[in-house]
């Protein structure tokens, strides 16, 4: 992998920063990406820590000049690009009756349109590399969990673009594969601010609100939740994988999880698990 070229979105925090020292730590070159080089500190000292080097470059994807910026910058300095890993993405804790419209679309706009944006820039590189692109998606983009109705909207269009995109690209040489963590001990929780969403809090939500805090707070205890290693270590296996699959759940229990949606037909079985993460 020494001249493979790996560009990862989101991180500063995360996922993303850990797959870009696991695969810089396997040998790819890793453009290492996020939208403020302010929250760049955490990610340069891992890097030192695991004796590494990073190209580390801003960008917003969802900025059309940035994504295209940083597309040059690779074109430029390496001639190549191998895989794309799109991580970059924002959670949103809310329902509809509560909430403005504006406020779902921005979700889908980092979430999905920025996905969608990154891919389409990066699709050219990709076919000359005959190379692989990847999106962290969650079990999220499978199940429809509660008061994460325009999080869960934005995953399972990532899906949807992502299932639909596999055989295409295929045909022209570039392999894809969606990536579905279930809880994961991360920054990602705190930055959505879960433990205020305050909401909800005086209207006829707040009791369902507060179960659901209350059973995701168990959840992704470190305790309970798998490591932003853990799934770092899944990612890195796709990337090198000689016949990557169309779509990994990075544990055992996102694996159960995204189970129970598959031979449910009616949608009884989700709701039955998701009704009681409101009910307490």
């Amino acid at each position: 992998m020494t001249e493979s070229i790996l560009l990862v979105t989101g991180t500063s925090t995360g996922i993303g920063l850990a797959t870009a020292i696991a695969a810089a730590r396997t040998g790819f070159t890793v453009v290492a990406t996020m939208r403020d080089l302010a929250k760049s500190d955490a990610l340069r000292a891992a890097a030192q820590s695991a004796g590494v080097d990073l190209d580390v470059q801003p960008l917003d994807v969802t900025d059309p000049d940035a994504i295209e910026r940083c597309l040059a910058h690779i074109r430029s300095t390496y001639g190549r690009l191998d895989a794309v890993l799109n991580n970059a993405g924002a959670g949103h804790l809310g329902t509809v009756e509560l909430e403005p419209v504006d406020d779902v679309r921005a979700v889908m706009e980092v979430n999905f349109f920025g996905v969608v944006a990154v891919t389409k820039a990066a699709m050219p590189l990709l076919r000359e590399s005959r190379g692989r692109i990847l999106a962290v998606s969650s079990v999220g983009g499978v199940v429809g969990q509660p008061f994460n109705e325009a999080y869960c909207a934005a995953k399972f269009a990532v899906e949807g673009f992502m299932e639909s995109l596999t055989p295409v690209a295929a045909t022209v040489g570039v392999r894809a594969t969606v990536i579905e963590p279930g809880a994961v001990s991360t920054e990602f929780v705190a930055n959505v601010g879960i433990e205020e969403s305050p909401a909800a809090y005086g209207t006829p939500y707040e009791g369902a609100m507060r179960a659901y805090l209350a059973r995701t707070a168990a959840a992704f205890d470190p305790a309970n939740a798998q490591t932003a290693e853990g799934v770092a270590e899944a990612i890195v296996e796709v990337l090198t994988a000689e016949n990557p699959p169309a779509r990994v759940q990075t544990s055992d229990a996102a694996r159960r999880f995204a189970g129970i949606k598959l031979g449910d037909l009616d949608g009884a079985h989700v709701q039955a698990v998701t009704t009681h993460w409101v009910t307490g």
